[in-house]
């Protein structure tokens, strides 16, 4: 999902800023006259002295009290977005196929969300574990786990990560036929409602 709608957004990014650049190239060249064509009525740029505003357009809003305001929060959303892509790209890639060798020359592909559910199912069931979460990054042929744990009160987290990785990781690895899985593990204590005690 994440990767198609990149891919739109970047070709009608990509096409937005091409149509921009060759029509600010076809007036600030001149091009028209030069190769004797001409441009539609509407188009900003027709000669290299063409502006896209003018000084009037420009300044007709700038006594009014909303003028700033609203250019001020188109700008904040614009950057916000912008960064929320940035960081979206920055974040690591999902891993969605392992390749598997079943020992025959041909191999398998197991899907990455499936190794996903079984990390989260078998560290729920690890005691101490209330809830978990996993994530598999990297490329196809060395990926890495990161793991999300809501400890119980109880739960002593040197115990639980050893255990995770002797059982869980282990039993990942020889699954998926991985000599390493690297594993990330962000461990967080689960809040438990007070109890009234009568």
């Amino acid at each position: 999902m994440r990767t198609t709608l990149n891919r739109v957004m970047l070709g009608l990014l990509g096409l937005i800023l091409l149509v921009v650049g060759l029509s600010v190239l076809v007036g600030s060249l001149d091009l028209q006259k030069h190769w004797n064509f001409t441009m539609p009525h509407w188009w900003p740029w027709t000669g290299p002295k063409d502006v896209l505003l003018s000084a009037h357009d420009r300044t007709r809003y700038r006594s009014d009290g909303w003028w700033w305001p609203v250019v001020i929060a188109a700008l904040a959303v614009l950057l916000l977005i912008g960064l929320w892509w940035l960081f979206a790209q920055a974040r690591g890639r999902r891993v969605r196929q392992i390749r598997v060798d079943s020992g025959d020359g041909q191999g398998a592909l197991l899907r990455g969300r499936a190794v996903e559910d079984v990390l989260r199912s078998e560290a729920e069931a690890y005691d101490g574990v209330a809830w978990s979460g996993a994530r598999l990054v990297g490329k196809r042929g060395n990926p890495s786990a990161r793991l999300v744990l809501g400890l119980e009160p109880f739960a002593n987290p040197r115990e639980v990560v050893a255990g995770l990785d002797s059982s869980v990781l282990a039993r990942a690895r020889g699954s998926a036929g991985l000599d390493e899985l690297p594993a990330e593990a962000r461990l967080r204590a689960v809040r438990h409602r007070a109890r009234r005690v009568s």
